[in-house]
């Protein structure tokens, strides 16, 4: 079933003070408040590295008859819907990851020259699954790994569950559709990862930089497979019941391995 964010205003202010939105909060102001953000404000935002443009997406813009990756290469234009939170958080991901983007957007530009504006590969379903739902995890144990490869869900989040308290895994959203789900407090998340290997002198900026290159490059993301999936909801700090070890024996959103499914290895950094 699609999500249907609530209305603004409805929101319950809690989940602005708990993960994945409590990292947001520079950009209070932008979520919280009674009015929408207008354009002229994210514009007002962007950062140096970013060239890009928020612009109203309008029936005249449209009517250019572009695709939405091809207006923003060609023209710097990223649609915006007013008024609309999937577009608001996208929004916010420009504003924070703009290499990312970028580089999303130049390997979607060369799909679609490739297939055509109306046909879809499965590179360009990567690339879309790593928008709306990605979440870069940098893990310096690889002990942790066997765990997931086989959904041990238990033991990667309640038997290590000291290990995302400690760095020896860390998780970063990326996703803006996970943004939106966060805004009801019952979802329970689950993002698609790419997994990056690294020891201690590497940062989690140092791996969103090496990720960007992979994605520009065309290193990575040429299938949905590759994409681990990762119950978020598990992820202390993200929500109040996973404190209690009930929660991993149960929650619906832990799901089995499938027969046969593979992980790729992670990239080392």
């Amino acid at each position: 079933m699609r999500y249907v964010a609530p209305a603004r205003g409805t929101v319950d202010p809690l989940v602005f003070d708990r993960s994945p939105l409590s990292a947001w909060h520079e950009h209070a102001a932008l979520l919280e408040a009674a009015a929408w953000p207008s354009i002229d404000m994210l514009n007002g935002l962007r950062p140096a590295d970013l060239s890009q443009r928020f612009v109203a997406q309008t029936p005249i813009l449209l009517a250019d008859g572009l695709h939405y990756e091809q207006r923003i290469a060609e023209h710097g234009d990223i649609a915006t819907r007013e008024g609309n939170w999937h577009d608001l958080l996208n929004a916010l991901i420009w504003l924070r990851y703009p290499a990312l983007k970028q580089a999303l957007n130049q390997r979607q530009i060369s799909e679609i020259a490739r297939m055509g504006p109306k046909q879809r590969s499965r590179e360009q379903y990567a690339l879309t699954h790593f928008d709306e739902g990605g979440v870069i995890v940098l893990v310096r144990d690889p002990a942790l790994l066997a765990l997931w490869d086989e959904h041990d869900w238990y033991g990667l989040f309640w038997r290590h569950r000291q290990a995302w308290l400690d760095g020896s895994i860390q998780a970063e959203l990326f996703g803006h559709a996970l943004l939106e789900q966060a805004l009801t407090p019952e979802q329970l998340l689950v993002g698609k990862a790419l997994v990056f290997q690294a020891d201690d002198s590497q940062d989690m900026a140092t791996v969103r930089t090496r990720c960007a290159e992979l994605i520009a490059s065309g290193k990575v993301l040429h299938d949905p497979l590759e994409l681990r999936p990762l119950p978020l909801s598990g992820v202390p700090g993200w929500r109040d019941a996973n404190a209690e070890e009930g929660f991993h024996r149960s929650t619906v959103c832990y799901q089995p391995r499938r027969a046969g499914r593979q992980y790729p290895a992670p990239i080392v950094c």
